[in-house]
């Protein structure tokens, strides 16, 4: 438990990753792995990981993020997209492994909570792709690797450079690798009261 509280309290976003340091696949692999147990709604699994390995193609996704260094020097770049129709994309599969009454109402429920609603669609895979962003940081720092998640970016222009799919929306970046320095002192945290409330806003 404690290194699990570890890793997140000293959890920082790398700014300058080792451009030299190359992550084993089978690392990576592990990393991916555990990053897509994080939890979804009725387990659709609406999160996909692009995984940006090209360097052109890196060197083209830096050009439309402010030309940011850690898009090219990260160990791996990943492209979190939420699959938004993932819902209606054959959704017995994501309960294959249940009883077939279990995967059938599953299945009618799935269909009932997203059907016509593309808010919520969007919002869910928003969310999905949060969650598993984290997941993934926090598996990368098992690995003893740093992580920077990133929003600053071109959405458009990045999304015409991966061939997004029209029914995905890219939510965030997440560059991991070994970072080459330090990062700089923390800003400072709010305290927990100005955070957290109990039962209602008062």
């Amino acid at each position: 438990m404690s290194e699990i509280l570890q890793a997140i309290a000293s959890r920082r976003a790398t700014k300058h990753f080792d451009p030299e340091y190359q992550i084993p696949e089978a690392e990576l692999t592990a990393i991916l792995e555990a990053a897509r147990h994080a939890p979804t709604a009725f387990n659709i699994q609406n999160y996909r990981f692009l995984v940006v390995r090209d360097r052109e193609q890196r060197r083209r996704i830096r050009a439309a993020a402010w030309n940011q260094p850690q898009v090219e020097d990260c160990a791996a770049l990943i492209v979190m997209c939420a699959d938004i129709k993932a819902w209606e994309k054959d959704p017995a599969r994501y309960w294959k492994d249940a009883p077939e009454s279990v995967r059938e109402g599953y299945v009618g429920m799935i269909r009932s909570y997203y059907e016509g609603r593309e808010q919520v669609q969007r919002d869910e895979g928003i969310r999905s792709c949060g969650l598993a962003a984290y997941a993934l940081m926090m598996a990368a720092s098992a690995h003893g690797l740093q992580t920077c998640p990133m929003d600053g970016f071109d959405f458009g222009q990045v999304g015409e450079i991966i061939n997004l799919p029209a029914d995905h929306e890219i939510v965030m970046f997440v560059a991991l690798g070994r970072e080459a320095s330090s990062p700089r002192p923390r800003g400072g945290f709010l305290p927990l009261d100005a955070v957290v409330q109990y039962d209602c806003f008062s």
